[in-house]
């Protein structure tokens, strides 16, 4: 079965697009400049290693944001409204064609299933080493459940080469970051 997967750049976009819809321009600007203190904070911590960081979504978000100012701005939009936004629909046509080549693929290798379409979260794992002059271990992980993020988390410390594996470490907590509590995606 093809599996369509948002990634975690889009599910970052979405949900700025969901706040953003019914906003004026003004409103807009105050979620601007809040997601831009939000990235220079995030900006001004020490940094994850990996792949995806706390870095990028809050990066993603403050130029979406900024994007969405833009669009208002040259369409003299009083509220913002995703389907007046070519962009949007522009990804969601490539969403749409992702889609349909997965399932051109599928149909190709000849099982012709539906494509399942996976919701994806973005969680933040934390872990605490078991001796005091090791650093304390942050990494962000696109994962089904927390379950999942935990197992991603404790493969790479046991992962082969790792710097990881001279200190003992446990998860201290799993956080959901994407979307936010009480959005639904």
């Amino acid at each position: 079965m093809p599996v369509y997967a948002y990634y975690p750049r889009e599910i970052a976009q979405i949900l700025v697009l969901r706040a953003a819809r019914g906003l004026d321009l003004e409103q807009v600007q105050g979620r601007l400049k809040t997601a831009l203190e939000h990235e220079e904070l995030v900006l001004a911590a020490p940094q994850e290693d990996g792949k995806l960081t706390a870095l990028d979504i809050a990066s993603w978000q403050h130029t979406e944001w900024a994007r969405i100012a833009h669009v208002m701005t040259k369409q003299n939009m009083t509220v913002y409204t995703p389907e007046d936004d070519f962009r949007v629909t522009r990804r969601a046509e490539e969403r749409a064609q992702r889609r349909v080549t997965e399932a051109t693929w599928d149909e190709q290798s000849g099982s012709i299933l539906p494509v399942e379409v996976l919701r994806h979260r973005i969680y933040r794992v934390t872990a605490r080493p078991t001796t005091a002059e090791e650093p304390l271990v942050i990494h962000s992980f696109f994962a089904s459940s927390a379950g999942k993020a935990v197992e991603f988390a404790e493969a790479l410390f046991r992962r082969p080469g790792s710097r990881y594996q001279r200190g003992e470490y446990r998860i201290a907590s799993v956080e959901q970051v994407l979307p936010e509590s009480g959005d639904f995606f």
